[in-house]
């Protein structure tokens, strides 16, 4: 079947003297209609389909500006190309307002106008040609490095590039290369945990290791304090490296960025990544300093975070910043931020802010109980888009354009990512066993080792050991756990929710981001 020719509408007083481009862009494919008038060009839109519009800015009777404007009431949505002798400033930028997609100066031969309708006729088509190439190669390359034994640093990056294919993805309806990606992030995914189980050990017991949670603030805050300056420190709970990427873009036009990646702590989950980040200190070192602050076991999950604010104050004071000027706010509530936001201009005389929003990890898990949430997001492409259009319209957003004005330096980061649970895994505990899906603790809990890491002596992983026979079960690759009793029913009711708690690059590898205002 032959494919259906892109329709092009030119509207032009001297139409009868650009016969040679209307031949020469027939040449190339495109179907042209002349019209010698802006009255002759709406009625044709009005009576048939059109894909461009090139359109005259000089005729005589209904200008240029006159019919752009009928153009655009007809179909808001029709690309439109200008070309005009008027080379004045005040011209271009009503045009440009009036959403002209394109404007070209006169005279113009045919390879100009063939170039221009091209760009914006056939650029998506382009563009995903190209991506298809890239892919591949990208696809060739990943998997000769996954092959290789990435060391951290490798699997920095293989993350990264993974993410940034899938959030490239989002742009195109259908590819064909959605299932090889899916692929190639499982391959990835089952490798990173044999990885993972292999040396994380070492990391925290004196080895060579990437910066952890531990060392969020040593690495990124505290040079910053040391220096005289100003910080404002953002956690926004449970966010992923391709989820900030889809945000990423908004914030350049205030802010420099310099982007890093840094790896949770395990089990990947708030009491346990967010409390190491604040204390700078392993859970077991928490707990060992703080026995009646560590609340592992509290039933209300909100409460097991209650102390970052203390934590963070004997961090400072460890580090010799004990005297410096700080405050920590937790956000929870849209009222919260909207508080927030109108407080912000008094804290510039403040050294050190911290705020943590806790809205994706809300969503999150609100997705997991809501069928509306679950239509509106159902896979991480929507996901993906649904951040972002959260983050447009937030308090946070505006937040961030008023410190800009500050000349404060703002790193922004996570505590953990998420997965998609895909696979359920059958785990075995008593009643005292904790509820997570992609990690559990309790006295004696067996698994399937091939889908979890089985932690038996906690203290070698610096997690908090009460009793010799407690232990810990965290899920690797997108498994999530599921009892024995009535396994089929929460199988179905958990499959394609967002956990976090195990191992896998999208909860463990996460951004730090340093902001300079420009």
């Amino acid at each position: 079947m032959a494919k259906e020719k892109k329709r092009i509408l030119w509207v032009d007083d001297e139409i009868d003297l650009l016969s040679s481009h209307i031949m020469f862009l027939e040449g190339k494919g495109y179907a042209v209609k002349a019209a010698s008038s802006g009255d002759e060009g709406t009625a044709a839109l009005k009576a048939g389909r059109f894909d461009l519009v090139l359109l005259d800015e000089t005729m005589p009777g209904k200008s240029g500006l006159e019919t752009l404007q009928e153009i655009k009431e007809i179909d808001p949505n029709l690309p439109v190309i200008m070309i005009t002798k008027n080379e004045a400033e005040d011209l271009v930028e009503q045009a440009i307002g009036m959403k002209i997609d394109d404007y070209l100066l006169k005279p113009v031969n045919p390879l100009q106008i063939y170039s221009a309708a091209k760009r914006i006729l056939d650029a998506h088509r382009i563009q995903e040609t190209v991506l298809n190439k890239d892919y591949l190669q990208a696809y060739q390359k990943i998997g000769e490095s996954l092959g290789a034994g990435p060391d951290w640093r490798e699997w920095i990056r293989i993350h990264q590039e993974l993410s940034l294919w899938d959030v490239e993805f989002d742009r195109f309806s259908e590819t064909g290369l959605e299932q090889t990606q899916l692929d190639l992030k499982k391959k990835s995914n089952a490798d990173f945990g044999r990885y993972i189980e292999g040396v994380y050990r070492d990391w925290i017991n004196g080895g060579e290791r990437p910066p952890l949670s531990v060392d969020v603030f040593p690495r990124y805050v505290i040079p910053h304090l040391k220096e005289k300056k100003k910080v404002y420190f953002i956690l926004i709970d449970c966010m992923r490296y391709d989820q900030w990427l889809k945000i990423e873009d908004l914030l350049a036009p205030f802010y420099n960025i310099e982007k890093e990646c840094y790896y949770s702590i395990l089990p990947t989950a708030t009491p346990y990544a967010r409390n190491a980040i604040f204390a700078g200190a392993f859970p077991s070192e928490i707990q060992r300093r703080a026995p009646d602050q560590w609340l592992e076991r509290s039933k209300d999950e909100l409460s097991k975070n209650r102390f970052e604010s203390s934590f963070m104050q004997d961090q400072l004071a460890r580090n010799g910043l004990g005297g410096i000027t700080s405050k920590y706010i937790k956000i929870y509530e849209i009222e919260e931020a909207n508080e927030i936001r109108k407080q912000v201009e008094s804290y510039r005389p403040i050294d050190l802010v911290a705020m943590v929003f806790n809205f994706l990890d809300i969503l999150a898990h609100g997705r997991s109980q809501s069928e509306i949430l679950q239509e509106i997001a159902p896979d991480e492409s929507a996901f993906r888009s649904l951040m972002r259009s959260w983050f447009v319209h937030s308090a946070l957003f505006e937040i961030l354009q008023k410190i800009s004005k500050h000349g404060s330096t703002v790193i922004i980061t996570t505590d953990h990512g998420s997965i998609l649970g895909a696979r359920a895994s059958l785990v075995h505990g008593n009643r005292d066993t904790s509820t997570n899906l992609r990690y559990k603790f309790g006295d004696n809990i067996n698994s399937d080792p091939r889908q979890t890491l089985l932690i038996r002596k906690p203290l070698e992983f610096k997690l908090p050991s009460e009793s010799p026979s407690k232990n810990y079960v965290l899920a690797k690759e997108n498994y999530y756990f599921v009892y024995p009793t009535k396994f089929h029913e929460y199988e179905r009711q958990y499959l394609g929710t967002f956990q976090h708690g195990g191992i896998s690059p999208e909860e463990m590898i996460i951004p730090c981001v340093t902001l300079k205002p420009r």
